[in-house]
């Protein structure tokens, strides 16, 4: 069964630096964080004055389709329940 991302959620972990989001791969649920350095390296991360909390918020959102392929590219290559996606997993 493929990889899905049926609940949109997600939440900015300040602990972790990184935004967390569910998958599920039928029935089991996989947890990922995608750490704030990858975001900014991605170049979404809005200029104007917001909390840290928003602006990486609106960061995932704005990359949400790139950064669930790469997710899904991570869980292909090795059946995990937790991953740490970083600036590396995105080039």
């Amino acid at each position: 069964m493929p990889l899905t991302f049926s609940n949109p959620s997600r939440a900015f972990q300040e602990a972790r630096n990184a935004v967390g989001f569910t998958g599920y791969d039928g029935v089991f649920e996989i947890q990922f964080f995608v750490e704030v350095d990858a975001l900014a390296s991605l170049g979404a991360v809005p200029h104007t004055p917001t909390t840290p909390e928003s602006r990486w918020l609106a960061a995932f959102d704005a990359m949400r389709a790139s950064i669930l392929e790469v997710a899904r590219e991570a869980h292909a290559n090795s059946r995990r329940t937790y991953y740490t996606l970083t600036a590396a997993d995105f080039r």
